[in-house]
């Protein structure tokens, strides 16, 4: 492609764009270790935004500042990284590579206009990419590839591009390829300008190519620009093409940008950047810039979400217009221990203005602790963030991204929009958290600051869901694995100061009888005064599963006064959430009162609630009490090639497989019934049996008893808590 020259971004000025036009947002995919952070740090000191690069080694790159990043030397939050290439701002959304942290992936794509898929050379494509491929179709995002370590040993660019056209399917088309391999990298070869581009000497020097590649750039070439024309609006383009007539390259440059915008053609690209180990030149820097560029959609060409009335109704019909209404949205958030909160915003239409009022909407995450707010908020000062700093700007205009101060009230997903017109954007999807950690505070001191801690974490992350269960009495984290665990944890220390301990997680059990029995309740105390005096005989006799409680009155003769009926119903479904045995809920059984006793002074609402619990209890003494536990209808969907290893998995953990059904694209969703007490760490487990490609959903479906074995164990532990 043609050189677009000049490097204006500057470290220290925020670049800013004039026009929706001179936009390009796009989201970095890809595996953990690809080199995306690498690749980010050369973008940014190609164009000057930064003096020199940063290493992921010495923690010292722009996207990777937080400190569990820096830690583990890996990214584990969206970041944004903005520069200027020409009279073209790119937004850069460098997005983690590793499963745990899909949902910051998710918002990545929701922001950008356009994504690029990070590959190594030497790693080649992971079941996550694929996946990630596949959620990009759904939504028809523009798609580029760039393979990155191309001058390492084991890399090898015809593999990995050969696996792309497999995996990704025949859109998939080099628009360069690699002179030499490894250490003898020398530069690439553009097949549209069929010029070679030479690095060997540091700087890029462009020459004809060697005669020995005439053939290979031949080849490529007509594969190449059969596919860009293929979505070209000039329909005669295919026809002179095949009538040997040379085409304009300036003509497929335009064809280029067409035909990737439609989502249906997606450029490969290579590079190598100085890293670790292997210190040799940067190559293909700027010709990815160029493609960025040149060929990737603006935000007039993407599109926008659906937006409605705060209300409801129709769709609005809204365009990336910075004269239009006010719409964009709350792309992540962040507290920062001096600032406050920080939202990062993506404006898709209007334009957003400093200390201006704006109306906050955030719905439909009330299951994951974000209950649904209108609220009007004052926005803050409006910066341009590169990693951690943050660069005053004055304006945000549609189709750009910024970040926003002091929105208290706003949390991921929300939309802003003009209070005099409140809109609300349709959501992003996002993944279930299906991994439960039980954790306590540490101290007393930890306890008061811990709920104020949870919160902020809940509105940072909509991957996060808070339980706090009634039953078991624990405060439940529901992550995405264990990484994300170990994350959400780090930060409560470091961020907010709280430490926490990990405990074991209860899972919810019940009780119910073994058989039927007759129990007497009996509560006569005598002290002075008034006394307590309450007799009643019942008899229990088990229910078909999930029937419940039913209470029978058999009493004849007043021998129990009609008052105090119900007060024995009350002691017995009291004693019932107290469990008879091991301390959990009685449930599905029907009690039947029988006869009892009364004292005309001494009976009292209080003596017959106590006779009811005794009498219960009593006829629980005389039967097998058994323990129930709840079981989840399981939906797996994995590859097909792990389907007989995930359906023996299921049957370890007393599972039933109830069948299984193929879905296009190779793979085969399993149902089945699993105890939940065997698939607390289901997450992690499926995630190692099927490469990271597998997932699942779980919904209770009911409780059975739990073998004698299992429940003797659960009874003795009980009692020794």
């Amino acid at each position: 492609m043609a050189d677009r020259g000049g490097h204006p971004g500057a470290a220290g000025r925020a670049p800013e764009a004039g026009r929706p036009d001179r936009v390009r947002n796009v989201a970095l995919v890809g595996h953990s270790g690809a080199g995306k952070t690498t690749l980010v740090e050369a973008l940014l000191s190609a164009t000057g935004t930064i003096q020199r690069p940063g290493r992921v080694e010495d923690g010292s790159t722009v996207s990777d500042f937080d400190e569990v990043e820096v830690r583990q030397q890996r990214s584990v939050n969206l970041a944004l990284a903005p520069f200027m290439y020409g009279d073209i701002k790119v937004n850069l959304i460098d997005t983690p590579g590793y499963a745990d942290f899909v949902g910051d992936l998710r918002a990545g794509l929701r922001a950008a206009d356009a994504a690029l898929f990070v590959i190594s050379a030497v790693d080649g494509i992971d079941g996550l990419t694929k996946l990630l491929w596949e959620e990009c179709a759904a939504v028809s995002m523009p798609r580029a590839v760039v393979i990155t370590k191309i001058d390492q040993q084991r890399g090898d660019f015809d593999d990995v591009v050969l696996t792309c056209q497999d995996v990704f399917g025949e859109g998939v088309l080099p628009c360069y390829f690699p002179v030499g391999a490894g250490d003898e990298l020398k530069g690439l070869i553009g097949l549209l300008t069929q010029r070679c581009f030479d690095y060997s000497s540091g700087e890029r020097v462009e020459c004809a190519p060697d005669p020995a590649f005439l053939d290979q750039i031949e080849e490529q070439r007509g594969a190449l620009i059969e596919g860009i024309i293929q979505e070209s609006e000039d329909e005669g383009l295919m026809d002179r093409y095949l009538a040997g007539e040379d085409i304009d390259v300036k003509a497929l440059i335009e064809d280029l940008e067409t035909a990737v915008a439609r989502g249906s053609f997606y450029p490969v690209l290579a590079t190598s950047v100085p890293h670790g180990d292997h210190p040799g030149p940067v190559v293909g820097i700027r010709e990815l810039l160029e493609v960025i560029t040149q060929a990737f959609p603006s935000p007039l060409e993407h599109g926008i979400p659906p937006v409605t009335a705060v209300t409801g109704g129709p769709p609005k019909n809204i365009e990336c217009d910075p004269e239009g209404p006010l719409v964009a949205e709350v792309v992540k958030t962040a507290s920062d221990p001096y600032v406050g909160r920080i939202s990062l915003v993506r404006v898709f239409s209007g334009t957003l203005r400093p200390d201006t009022v704006l109306h906050v909407s955030g719905h439909g995450l009330e299951d994951r602790g974000h209950e649904d707010h209108d609220v009007d908020e004052r926005v803050g000062a409006l910066t341009s963030p590169l990693g951690k700093v943050q660069r005053t700007i004055s304006a945000c205009r549609a189709g750009d991204i910024c970040a926003v101060a002091k929105l208290s009230r706003a949390e991921s997903g929300d939309t802003l929009s003009d209070p005099g017109n409140p809109l609300l954007m349709a959501p992003w999807s996002m993944p279930d958290p299906l991994l439960p950690v039980a954790i306590r505070a540490h101290s007393k001191a930890d306890e008061d600051k811990l709920s104020q801690a949870l919160g902020r974490l809940v509105a940072e992350d909509p991957t996060l869901r808070l339980e706090n269960n009634s039953e078991t009495r624990q405060l439940v984290l529901w992550c995405m694995g264990e990484a994300h665990a170990d994350v959400l944890i780090d930060r409560l220390r470091t961020r907010y100061g709280v430490e926490v301990e990990r405990v074991d997680l209860r899972v919810p059990l019940r009780e119910t009888f073994g058989g039927s029995a007759k129990g007497l309740g009996r509560h006569v105390k005598q002290s002075g005064g008034h006394g307590q005096y309450g007799i009643c005989h019942v008899e229990i006799e088990p229910m078909a599963s999930g029937e419940g409680f039913e209470f029978v009155d058999k009493i004849v003769g007043g021998v129990i006064p009609r008052q105090f009926i119900p007060s024995v119903e009350k002691g017995i479904k009291q004693q019932m959430d107290r469990g008879v045995a091991s301390g959990y809920p009685l449930v599905d059984i029907k009690v039947t009162l029988r006869d009892g006793k009364a004292h005309s002074v001494d009976s009292s609402d209080m003596a017959f609630q106590a006779a009811g619990a005794l009498a219960l209890k009593d006829a629980a003494a005389k039967v097998p009490v058994l323990l129930l536990e709840p079981v989840d209808e399981v939906a797996v969907l994995v590859s097909d090639d792990y389907v007989g290893p995930v359906m023996s998995d299921l049957t370890s953990r007393r599972g039933r497989v109830l069948g299984s059904e193929s879905i296009p694209g190779g793979r085969t969703m399993i149902k089945a019934e699993v105890p939940q007490l065997e698939i607390i760490r289901y997450a992690i487990d499926l995630r190692s049996m099927s490469q990271g490609t597998g997932s699942f959903s779980r919904t209770f479906l009911r409780y059975e008893p739990l073998p004698s074995h299992l429940a003797d164990k659960v009874a003795a532990e009980a009692r020794d808590a």
